[in-house]
């Protein structure tokens, strides 16, 4: 049986455990830097705020992970998987919305 970091290497490609504990940590990085992040947003603009402008707030924290992810992953020497990482996520959001365009 093997063990979930020789799964992830699997599936991500990677060759050592060492990636993909990088891997994981700039994950966990970057998640809880764009939740600090966002949750400064809300405290400048204030937490009564409306719908459309809270999902504004949200929509600059997804397009902010997105930038930090590449950051991240490039200073700690993973650029490579994160790039394409982003690449194959971007391409199921653009997947997604042509469905819906056919439907």
């Amino acid at each position: 049986m093997s063990s979930w970091v020789e799964k992830l290497k699997t599936r991500w490609g990677v060759t050592t455990g060492w990636q993909v504990f990088v891997i994981l940590l700039v994950f966990a990085i970057t998640g809880s830097s764009t939740a600090k992040v966002t949750d400064l947003m809300f405290d400048y603009t204030g937490r009564d705020i409306s719908a459309l402008e809270k999902t504004g707030v949200y929509f600059l924290g997804l397009l902010l992970y997105q930038v930090l992810l590449i950051l991240f992953g490039a200073i700690f020497g993973q650029f490579t998987f994160f790039w394409n990482f982003e690449k194959r996520m971007f391409g199921r959001i653009v997947g997604i919305f042509k469905k819906r365009q056919k439907e």
